[in-house]
């Protein structure tokens, strides 16, 4: 199998230097839950991180960042960026604001450079996926790598999910 084409998130990443591993899965166009994700590139739910695509009332887009098996948690996220309210942006605009389709949805390389919260719980992680920026594939890195590139705030806006897939983009 040759190896996978570099997508433009794969380029932000080299050119902030980090070490990486990109990792082709199928798709099912049916079920693009992070879930069904993790365990098509062998990974607990834990280490595989959904990009959603979220709109605060005051503070505008911004990406929140959680583990596959877990939900956002709104208000958290507003409290830790000092909004009133925040709500996921519809399907439709998603991407309009951040160049990807949903299941393909990362931070690296959207069409505008919008503010990253990410669930405290990435730390914990010796090793995490996010998407490359396509479906079907996933970028595999370290979460201080991840962090540091993105620039991200870290909070507590997961919690653990109550439906198998109901918040992805």
């Amino acid at each position: 199998m040759s190896a996978p084409k570099k997508t433009t998130a794969a380029r932000v990443l080299d050119g902030h230097g980090v070490r990486y591993e990109l990792r082709p899965y199928e798709v099912d166009e049916s079920d693009l839950s992070a879930p069904t994700v993790a365990a098509k590139v062998g990974l607990p739910c834990a280490q595989v991180f959904k990009t959603l695509c979220v709109r605060g009332e005051k503070t505008g887009v911004h990406f929140a960042v959680i583990a596959a098996d877990q939900d956002l948690d709104l208000k958290a996220l507003a409290k830790a960026v000092g909004d009133k309210k925040m709500t996921l942006v519809s399907l439709k605009e998603v991407q309009p604001l951040t160049g990807y389709v949903r299941g393909g949805v990362t931070v690296f390389g959207a069409k505008r450079d919008y503010p990253v919260v990410v669930d405290t719980t990435m730390r914990e992680q010796a090793v995490v996926s996010v998407s490359a920026g396509q479906r079907g594939l996933q970028i595999f890195l370290a979460p201080a790598d991840y962090l540091r590139s993105c620039r991200a705030l870290e909070a507590p806006i997961g919690r653990a999910a109550t439906t198998a897939s109901g918040d992805d983009h």
